[in-house]
């Protein structure tokens, strides 16, 4: 049973490959049931993933076929089913089965609705193949297609200019680390014996240990270089906060279960390399912790739901590379199972958080404004409660998910600060600076939630501060689509059960998935399930791993970090006062440095930006002043020549033509004799 189980894994990404067929092909009349072959293709594939994760196996592998043979290389369609892709799996198709549903009440009425659908069904089978893939290069092509989806994604609304602007700036941010993970994957063919690059031959013992030292080195850091895209670390997180162009389920599924996970994913797979490249783990800590308290800083001054939501991504996936730069010594197995935990929970309550959002811009006619809206508890009691399990569990309160993979992370940095020998002082400022990213975090989660469900009851007016004058074209075609599509009569109420059970199901898991995974914390050390599964990983034997029981102090500091900034959030936000106008005044210049995101995108605009602009317009000079006009010369030269030079010789006189033949035949005899 376990080995048909295992040989099914094929079937995962097909599934929603045939589902986003279907609603791409579909006939006209069908379009309002795109979502149907979509939903029922990933929540297939889920059942599928599920099998496969009772079944996993390091070794366990499935071959499809060759799918792309050269001279001396071969890389063949083959599937690695083990844990960490089993658990991967498990968590992408069930979040996304839900945001699909959800999708189908968030997008009703939309005139690109079966467009919508096959795209998302598509994502789905780049980020599945991406995680079953067992070959360097086959990863990149779904790497590369998960690429492509989330710009067609983030740009659906093509024709408002700042979804078409956040789509392009993703897909150009992400050519930038796509490029160092190229340039990786030509160097592992330089040394891989046989031209080999799966993950069986590069990530092994022996490949390691023979493999020249700076070869390693450079390797793992262009790897990283392609995980600061993927997943927005510094310095390119910027695209990642403007993904929230697109519609709100394109939000949840990049921010939470496909997309963003995958640069995780590809560091945590890669881990066995990194751990001879004990300098590029420590860089990999010290950029997401970078990464996470930057992000913080900024989400604590936004007054859009979904930036906020966004920055905090940002800065949960900057955790996830602080656990993984913390894998030195005995400290290698916690650290993975630590980042890929986080990773898994961290994927129920942020798409519970985001849905939760596109709830309330649903409820207040695709307003997501904090300012111009408050005291929605009455009104959306449902949004309310879901969206507070959500920022509970992000703000890592005890029992929800999000308190016990945050305290392993922080156990992972704790460790690492006392077995490193040569930076254990920098794994234990890193460890504190991440206790104060749990404090911001909690703040600007309770600031989000109190303002936008305590306090007295506000709605969406346009007389307001900042609203935009209405443009019904605008809506009508390219707008989001409630106003243009009838939602118009929803204003102020609670959205239809297609969206409300997704937010109930993920409020549950948001719940549950911490204490079921636990084992039997805390008498025999957290996660013990998940980390069973995630030991049926490939090379994961070869890390180091000691034992390492529950830290009863830095759940403490963590929960205190957390309650901290609930408490301070809630005497800030859940009723009017003029307290946070007034620090703003006192701390004006921390207060706009964070508003204006740290003027980041104005730096690159003057560092990368213009210059290539400039550059483009030079070679655009040059193109048509230079290149052009030296193709077009010589086409002109023989024109000219037989126009204005031979042209007087062809009169159509033979007594002519046989005069000039004549001397021409003179002329060479005279050659001939003179040389």
């Amino acid at each position: 049973m376990a080995g048909f189980l295992i040989k099914s894994a094929w079937l995962i990404p097909l599934l929603p490959l045939i589902g986003a067929g279907l609603a791409a092909l579909g006939p006209k009349r069908t379009r309002l049931e795109s979502h149907i072959p979509v939903i029922a293709g990933i929540g297939l594939a889920f059942l599928v993933s599920l099998g496969a994760l009772l079944a996993a196996s390091p070794e366990a592998k499935v071959f499809v076929g060759s799918w792309l043979t050269i001279t001396n290389f071969d890389t063949p369609l083959e599937f690695r089913v083990d844990g960490l892709t089993t658990v991967m799996l498990s968590m992408v198709t069930f979040v996304s089965t839900l945001v699909a549903v959800f999708a189908a009440g968030y997008m009703k009425g939309d005139p690109g609705y079966s467009r919508f659908f096959a795209l998302i069904g598509l994502f789905v089978f780049s980020m599945t193949g991406l995680v079953l893939s067992n070959h360097f290069v086959l990863t990149y092509v779904f790497w590369e297609g998960v690429g492509v989806c989330s710009y067609l994604l983030i740009g659906f609304w093509y024709t408002r200019p700042t979804a078409a602007a956040a789509a392009m700036k993703a897909f150009l941010v992400n050519r930038m680390g796509d490029f160092g993970f190229a340039i990786a994957i030509f160097w592992m063919w330089t040394i891989a014996p046989g031209n080999d690059l799966s993950y069986d031959t590069i990530l092994s013992t022996g490949m390691l240990e023979t493999t020249p030292h700076y070869a390693i080195v450079g390797i793992a850091l262009l790897l990283f270089w392609a995980a600061t895209a993927k997943s927005a670390q510094i310095p390119l997180y910027v695209w990642l906060p403007d993904a929230m162009e697109g519609p709100t389920p394109v939000s949840a599924l990049i921010h939470a279960a496909t997309m963003v996970t995958a640069g995780v994913y590809l560091i945590a797979r890669s881990t066995p390399l990194l751990v001879y490249a004990p300098g590029v783990q420590l860089l990999v800590a010290i950029t997401g912790c970078a990464t996470a308290l930057l992000s913080a800083a900024i989400a604590v001054t936004q007054t859009d739901l979904k930036r906020v939501l966004a920055y905090s991504t940002v800065s949960q996936l900057g955790y996830m590379f602080m656990a993984l730069g913390a894998g030195v010594g005995d400290v290698a197995q916690l650290a993975v199972v630590a980042a890929i935990f986080h990773l898994f929970t961290h994927a129920f309550f942020k798409a519970l958080l985001f849905l939760a959002a596109g709830s309330v811009m649903h409820a207040m006619g695709d307003v997501i404004d904090m300012r111009r809206f408050g005291g929605l508890r009455h009104r959306l009691p449902i949004t309310c409660a879901t969206f507070a399990v959500g920022g509970l569990a992000l703000a890592g309160i005890f029992p929800l998910a999000g308190f016990f993979s945050k305290d392993e992370i922080l156990l992972a940095l704790g460790t690492a600060a006392h077995v490193s020998e040569d930076a254990g002082w920098v794994y234990g400022l890193i460890y504190w600076l991440a206790l104060f990213t749990a404090f911001l975090t909690a703040f600007y989660t309770a600031r989000a939630f109190f303002w936008t469900f305590w306090g007295p009851e506000k709605l969406p007016s346009a007389d307001d501060p900042g609203a935009p004058p209405v443009d019904h074209d605008a809506q009508a075609h390219g707008g989001d689509h409630h106003d243009a599509h009838g939602h118009g009569h929803d204003i102020g109420h609670e959205s239809p059960p297609i969206m409300t059970y997704p937010l109930i199901a993920l409020a549950a898991c948001t719940i549950l998935i911490g204490v079921v995974c636990l084992g039997s914390w805390p008498f025999g050390g957290p996660s013990e399930w998940f980390a069973h599964k995630i030991e049926a990983m490939l090379w994961f034997e070869q890390l180091e791993g000691g034992e390492h029981g529950f830290a009863w102090g830095t759940a403490f500091l963590g929960t205190l970090a957390g309650l901290a900034g609930i408490g301070l959030g809630y005497k800030l936000y859940a009723e009017p006062n003029p307290i946070p106008g007034d620090l703003a005044k006192r701390f004006k210049p921390l207060y706009e440095a964070s508003l204006s995101k740290f003027k980041v995108d104005e730096f690159y605009d003057i560092i990368v930006v213009r210059p290539i602009r400039r550059l483009a317009i030079l070679c655009e000079f040059l193109d048509d002043y230079l290149v052009d006009q030296l193709v077009l010369g010589t086409a002109r030269l023989p024109r000219w020549l037989g126009k204005n030079l031979l042209a007087r010789y062809q009169n159509g006189l033979l007594q002519s033509y046989a005069a000039l033949s004549a001397l021409t035949v003179v002329a060479l005899l005279l050659i001939l004799m003179l040389f």
